[in-house]
């Protein structure tokens, strides 16, 4: 079912039907700052395997997407300073930390190697679905190999009835990628560039470094 989230009384629908449907173990594609994710319950593993089947990426962990910055507390073991200090300039928006998950999680992402992928998209919609479900693993909309989606109708010809809610909110105004920031050795690594350059990141932590070729 594809919900067109900029029609007030359908977005309301397609909020409570994509809230059920995460809590259902079900998928949902829904808006993001970036590009449309497909997004299942981190915690319910079958949800997870949905996901990475409907994708057809193998057992590669989607990163995880969350709906305030308290919830990295309960994500983590401890939380390095330049990781704090980047979500404090950056968030809800385009970076993504990768950090050591708190071993306790019941969780299973797929290979994680201990370490999680996450952020927290500024985005109304995104926001106010994770708000109600908790912690989602998200990963783009679209097969492997093929275009991301920038619109939900996009990912629906992808996907098709492997996802039970499709929220719309019309073309990504700026599909750039998230930037990514491994931040598990001791010094902060840039992996991968995005919306947030190196230079506004070395603005808040001097000491990253580029594995960016």
């Amino acid at each position: 079912m594809l919900y067109d989230c900029r029609s007030l009384a359908d977005r309301d629908r397609g909020i409570a039907a994509a809230i059920e449907a995460v809590k259902n173990g079900e998928l949902v594609v829904l808006p993001t700052d970036t590009v449309y994710g497909i997004g299942a319950d981190a915690f319910t593993p079958f949800a997870v395997k949905a996901l990475l089947d409907a994708k057809g990426q193998g057992r590669q962990a989607p990163p995880v997407l969350i709906g305030s910055r308290h919830t990295l507390d309960g994500l983590v073991f401890t939380l390095p300073r330049a990781a704090r200090d980047l979500v404090e300039a950056f968030w809800p928006g385009a970076l993504t930390i990768v950090v050591e998950h708190s071993p306790s999680l019941q969780w299973d992402l797929g290979e994680t190697n201990g370490v999680v992928a996450v952020r927290m998209p500024l985005h109304p919609v995104a926001l106010e679905v994770l708000r109600e479900t908790g912690p989602m693993a998200v990963s783009s909309a679209n097969k492997s190999r093929q275009p991301a989606a920038l619109t939900a109708e996009q990912a629906r010809d992808q996907l098709g009835y492997a996802v039970r809610a499709y929220l719309e909110a019309g073309p990504c105004p700026d599909p750039v990628p998230s930037t990514i920031v491994d931040l598990t050795g001791e010094v902060p690594q840039m992996v991968r560039e995005g919306a947030i350059s190196l230079t506004e990141l070395r603005d808040v932590v001097p000491d990253i470094e580029s594995r960016v070729a």
